[in-house]
């Protein structure tokens, strides 16, 4: 009899057990969408310090709080978002994160643009494109998405010509069918070009990199045109897009109150764009 009760006192402990978690992670779902507490990825560069100086104040008055993760590069930063450890980052343009989501079989998904610094040509040595030299060393960087970018400026700068008909968010050096300059193209990492100017004639360095190096961008030579691909977004993983939390952070953004301060603080550095 005893051996009876014993084996029903554990059987129900089993079943209330798993009726319990089966709460719980229901409710953890919920909490998902719901939460009050963003995690959000930080790296060097000026979107995350306008996602702080502007769109955190809108939020907190809502009644969100934020918690920072800091990373040293972008690609440790959407390995994080992939996997769950933050929810949020505004560092990366849909070039960049459809690359990652193809190398790293990632499951990223944009949400909106949002203000973007334009790439540009640089110099330390020359004041002027009309002073390129057949033979001129070129610095771009080296990740697909910004080496892209850094192949189409140098066909705007009229430079080189790359082959018709091609994806221009994919373009690479073998694309190029005239380099009549016979320049001598560089691909390296973008945190390194500011420091290596002086090893370069010019160079194509991307907005987030002239910020975090500090340099002026008053001295760009030629800006890149600013196409769809490459604007900056608001990026979650696939499955957070519709929580309550992700869809008040793009109403920031589209909001009255971060428009005007746009408006008090671009100084010509900002391309805005017509968020409706």
């Amino acid at each position: 009899m005893k051996r009876k009760s014993l084996v029903i006192i554990t059987l129900l402990s089993v079943f209330f057990l798993i009726i319990g978690c089966g709460k719980k992670t229901e409710g953890n779902k919920t909490n998902s969408g719901d939460k009050k507490v963003i995690k959000y990825g930080k790296a060097s560069g000026p979107y995350t310090v306008l996602f702080e100086k502007a769109i955190i104040p809108i939020l907190e008055k809502k009644g969100y709080k934020f918690e920072v993760v800091e990373f040293s590069d972008l690609l440790q930063n959407d390995t994080a978002l992939n996997e769950g450890d933050i929810d949020v980052n505004v560092e990366q343009h849909t070039a960049y994160m459809n690359n990652f989501n193809d190398s790293q079989k990632g499951n990223l998904v944009a949400l909106t643009p949002i203000p973007t610094v334009p790439a540009g040509i640089f110099s330390s040595k020359h004041k002027s494109l009309n002073e390129l030299k057949d033979g001129a060393k070129i610095a771009i960087p080296s990740d697909a998405s910004n080496a892209a970018r850094g192949y189409n400026l140098l066909q705007k700068a009229g430079w080189i010509k790359l082959n018709e008909n091609i994806n221009v968010a994919k373009a690479t050096q073998k694309d190029i069918k005239e380099n009549t300059h016979k320049l001598e193209i560089v691909e390296m990492d973008s945190a390194n070009i500011p420091r290596s100017l002086d090893d370069f004639d010019y160079a194509v360095i991307p907005g987030s990199i002239v910020y975090s190096a500090g340099i002026n961008p008053s001295t760009v030579l030629l800006q890149e045109d600013i196409l769809n691909h490459l604007l900056l977004q608001v990026v979650v993983k696939k499955g957070n897009e519709n929580s309550d939390w992700a869809k008040a952070i793009v109403e920031a953004y589209h909001s009255d109150e971060f428009k005007k301060y746009m408006e008090q603080n671009n100084k010509g550095l900002w391309f805005i764009p017509n968020n409706k």
